[in-house]
């Protein structure tokens, strides 16, 4: 038997069960919000083309209209200046080989329960490894922080006198995970892959800063974690394949073992 054939089978059985790890995308959908001075990425707007009427009497189809970092999406290289001239930075150059490895999950809901800021730090990922082993190359690191269970765009973007605050990577973690583990890139909960208050980091947002020079990838508003083990699950995530695309919305599958 082959081992696609093994993979079906699993499949069909529920030995192997798929994960949608996808958060809805509509009109609803929050977006993250910048500075007045910088361009703003629009929600989510969908205009009927046709629905079963004069015209288009047998079929529905719809445009839609967003940004491409909305929702559940991919951040490509060239998305911040750190990896504008990398090779194979876009969406439509990544290979697609690239769109698929282990996850490994770092759970801090405990943490973030606490202190909405947490910074998961380089001791966090010491602890993780004496556990669970060293992250492997060619890993997809998420980071479960129970963010998603944030279900109004108030408390997602959760914005505040000082900015925005969520959790996310300390910067040296990120280095480490790039440089020395050579992941394929960084998963979270919230809306971008920086923590909220990285604007004010040195450097500036740090983990894009870091991960998209170093050519990593990232994934941004991922739920159902908590579905996922810490090891053992592999993450297919696979951006549109835009033209010289920054990133885009995606549909983030995970398989996991049951």
């Amino acid at each position: 038997m082959s081992l696609l054939s093994q993979l079906v089978d699993a499949l069909n059985a529920g030995s192997l069960r798929v994960v949608d790890l996808t958060q809805p995308l509509g009109p609803d959908t929050p977006v993250i919000d910048l500075p007045p001075i910088f361009g703003a990425s629009p929600g989510v707007t969908l205009e009927t083309i046709s629905r079963f009427d004069e015209k288009g009497p047998a079929w529905y189809w719809n445009t839609i209209t967003m940004g491409e970092h909305t929702g559940t999406h991919f951040d490509a290289p060239i998305h911040w200046i750190t990896g504008k001239d990398l090779p194979d930075n876009r969406t439509d150059t990544i290979p697609p080989r690239q769109f698929v490895g282990p996850a490994c999950v770092f759970d801090i809901t405990a943490e973030v329960a606490k202190n909405e800021d947490f910074l998961f730090t380089p001791d966090h990922l010491a602890a993780w490894e004496a556990k669970h082993g060293r992250v492997p190359k060619g890993a997809w690191v998420l980071l479960r922080s129970g963010w998603s269970a944030r279900t109004t765009k108030a408390a997602f973007l959760n914005v505040k006198a000082d900015g925005p605050h969520s959790p996310g990577f300390h910067q040296e973690t990120s280095r480490i995970l790039a440089r020395e583990r050579d992941v394929l890139g960084v998963g979270v909960e919230t809306v971008g892959t920086d923590a909220g208050q990285a604007g004010g980091f040195t450097p500036p947002f740090p983990n894009h800063t870091t991960m998209h020079g170093a050519g990593k990838f990232g994934l941004a508003s991922l739920c159902n974690l908590d579905q996922l083990p810490a090891t053992g699950a592999v993450v297919i995530a696979a951006p549109l394949k835009i033209v010289n695309g920054s990133g885009s919305p995606l549909r983030v599958l995970a398989l996991v073992a049951q």
